[in-house]
């Protein structure tokens, strides 16, 4: 299956932006075949939670970042080796596999090394040196026997390993014994064909391994001799020639691991990896999970043009907004119902809903509705939530008749009292008194830019402001650290009072703007704002108007 596309809102996400993200991959999933998942990019609030609890969803998968990751982009399907295994077995297998380099395991099953191709043919056919004695091979019999396809007549400790001295019985069998006998027996291993003079001259000497080429055996009484003398007797189905060329990648690959390499955390953004290993002189890199296991490898051509992963921003269509790393997504839709700003670019002509209408749900519910097809009733009953909560049921000034028509056929389909669910939505944990002033502004909280200004707006909504004046001043300050930290020019907060229909607007940062705002101030720099419950259609609108003012100025 095709990675999934993450139908995301906007950052600090309210009810609306994870409803209509739920709402819209299901819809997706359902009638377009699509692997979409509804993803968010912060935490939830809990007036959100509660709508998931009551619809009996999950949360959406946290996505705080979509810039692509070497996780990602690794090839997953990784074949590995062992320091045990033959030159001449991980030959095949990358031959068979078409790769020229095999991360190697430990008992453990941890990483200790890479083996290359070429290190292999080195270790086959290694550098001339006066000093080397090219006949020496560090094997064990068994490592013989599989490598040549053979078989044993008698095995005497075979998977002991130690160097062995190759000699080929090429020459009378005197002239044999004489060359033979410069040398520990321990340590001999006699390549012949089917000779039974140089056989039993082997075996009385009691060389370590005699080998038997062509697909010759030794006669019975040789075979008793030989276990009697503790020689391990191997047959191979190759003539000498091949037999002997074969025996120099029975070696183990120990020797070729290379211990001194890169390895990448599987977390790891593309491109920051890309620049930590341009000169890094390395054909294959391992891909580490946080428990320090192998999960995949990449090499440095699949650092070119990585695959992007897919996205669907939902409320929202700014860059300020969206999950970090949007600009580097492939975004294929956009569905929103706010004012167009923030640069959002790309790279390729997509599908943008943007529609003046009092929620994001109401537009999701909207497809539904036009295919007649309800949504199944955990579905219906979290996007209805998302349009009331965003339209305060309805009495926003950006409700429009579409939401009230939507709404109602979710709430037929479903079976619920709309006022009964709302108030019990409204009623589900007040933000003031859940949450610290630093999340209470942020929960929230949307970035803007107008012209050369930069600003955030943070919207609370509370059943009634009771318990406002013994959070005002952590409000202030925390109002205070966010300009600082996002490095704007100012932060704005709107209180709204849900019963009343009315909002207070705390504003901290640049003090030309404090004292542009011409709303009643109830106290220093506390605006009143009757009848102001929208952060879209009234306090935005009217904050733009006004910083166009102190521009012109």
């Amino acid at each position: 299956m095709s990675a999934p596309i993450y139908v995301i809102g906007h950052k600090n996400p309210d009810p609306d932006a994870i409803c209509s993200a739920i709402g819209y991959a299901w819809f997706l999933r359902e009638h377009k075949n699509e692997n979409a998942e509804a993803a968010c990019c912060g935490g939830i609030n809990a007036r959100t939670q509660f709508i998931l609890n009551e619809s009996g969803l999950p949360p959406p998968r946290l996505v705080m970042d979509v810039r692509p990751t070497i996780g990602q982009i690794a090839r997953h399907e990784v074949f590995t080796t062992t320091t045990d295994e033959t030159i001449y077995s991980i030959y095949r297998r990358m031959q068979q596999k078409h790769v020229r380099v095999i991360p190697v395991l430990d008992d453990n099953k941890k990483l200790c090394g890479l083996v290359n191709f070429y290190q292999l043919m080195e270790m086959v056919l290694p550098e001339h040196h006066p000093e080397a004695d090219s006949r020496v091979v560090e094997t064990t019999p068994r490592r013989i026997v599989e490598v040549l396809e053979g078989t044993f007549g008698n095995a005497a400790t075979p998977d002991t390993a130690q160097p062995l001295t190759a000699m080929v019985a090429a020459m009378s069998a005197r002239g044999f014994e004489q060359r033979m006998k410069q040398l520990p027996a321990e340590q001999c291993l006699i390549v012949t064909g089917d000779r039974p003079t140089v056989h039993k001259i082997a075996i009385e000497y009691g060389v370590r391994v005699l080998i038997v080429t062509g697909g010759y055996t030794l006669a019975e009484d040789l075979l008793k001799e030989a276990h009697k003398r503790g020689v391990n007797i191997l047959y191979s189905p190759h003539d000498t020639a091949t037999t002997t060329l074969l025996l120099r990648s029975a070696k183990s690959i120990a020797s070729a691991v290379q211990t001194n390499f890169t390895r990448v955390l599987d977390t790891a953004r593309v491109e920051q990896v890309a620049r930590e290993v341009r000169t890094v002189n390395q054909d294959l890199f391992p891909v580490m999970d946080d428990d320090g296991d192998l999960v995949g490898v990449f090499s440095k051509s699949d650092l070119v043009n990585p695959p992007r992963p897919r996205i669907i921003l939902v409320d929202h269509n700014e860059f300020a907004q969206a999950v970090t790393g949007a600009d580097q997504a492939e975004i294929l839709e956009v569905i929103d119902h706010h004012r167009l700003g923030g640069g959002l670019i790309s790279r390729e002509p997509i599908r943008f809903i943007n529609e003046p209408i009092g929620s994001t749900s109401s537009i999701v519910t909207k497809f539904m509705y036009h295919r007649q097809a309800p949504p199944p009733g955990n579905i219906g009953l979290c996007l209805a939530a998302g349009i009331i909560t965003d339209t305060l049921l309805l009495k926003s000034p950006t409700t429009t008749d579409q939401d009230e028509r939507l709404l109602h056929w979710l709430a037929d389909h479903c079976e619920i009292d709309l006022q009964k669910y709302a108030e019990r939505i409204f009623a589900a944990g007040s933000v003031l008194e859940l949450n610290s002033a630093e999340q209470a502004v942020s929960m929230d909280c949307k970035q803007y830019t107008e012209g050369d200004w930069r600003f955030t707006i943070a919207q609370i909504e509370e059943l009634d402001l009771t318990h406002f004046d013994a959070h005002r001043e952590p409000l202030e300050q925390a109002l205070r650290k966010l300009v600082s930290k996002e490095g704007v020019d100012f932060a704005v907060l709107m209180i709204t009072d849900i019963t009343r229909q009315a909002s207070l607007l705390m504003i901290e940062g640049n003090d030309d703007v404090k004292e542009a705002i011409d709303y009643p101030e109830t106290k220093d720099a506390l605006f009143q704002m009757e009848g102001v419950v929208s952060r879209k259609k009234q306090l935005l609108p009217y904050i733009s108007q006004l910083l166009s003012r102190l521009s012109a100025s």
